[in-house]
């Protein structure tokens, strides 16, 4: 509101005193400098909403990128590897998917047990030292009746 505004208002042939001019200038700066005062509140609520938001969308990216790494790598319990793993330090660096695959690849020479075996032994029937053959069984309805009747 401008005090022209005011000035030029009357009441009757009079125009307004100066004291109610002053005093109605004086409300209105203060419910201005209110409303200024609610925006900028709500201005530091939302930057903090944003760098909280920020924050957890680094770190959940940063979790996906280790759990996809620790996949890749063979990793049997991506819990128990995080565990072992410095995490901060891996957070920080630049380049997180190469930072990770090294990581990972120095904690499979010194703790192999936390990540599965790339070879598997062939399959050995308990006890007899020989290879497991599973049993010649027909496959459909008509092998399993030739071979009943056949008998």
């Amino acid at each position: 509101m401008k005090r022209e505004f005011l000035q030029d208002l009357r009441v009757g042939d009079q125009p307004l005193p100066k004291e109610v001019v002053d005093a109605i200038m004086a409300e209105n700066g203060r419910d201005i400098q209110h409303h200024k005062d609610q925006a900028q509140s709500w201005e530091e609520k939302y930057n903090s909403a944003v760098s909280a938001h920020s924050a957890e969308l680094s770190r959940l990216a940063f979790t996906a990128s280790l759990e996809r790494a620790i996949t890749r790598h063979g990793g049997r319990n991506v819990k128990a590897i995080s565990a072992v793993l410095d995490l901060e330090t891996l957070q920080g660096q630049q380049d997180t998917d190469s930072a990770l695959d090294q990581a990972l690849t120095e904690l499979k020479k010194e703790h192999d047990y936390l990540f599965a075996r790339t070879q598997t032994p062939p399959p050995y029937a308990g006890g007899t030292g020989a290879l497991y053959t599973a049993p010649q069984t027909p496959t459909t309805l008509v092998g399993a009746l030739k071979e009943r009747f056949t008998k």
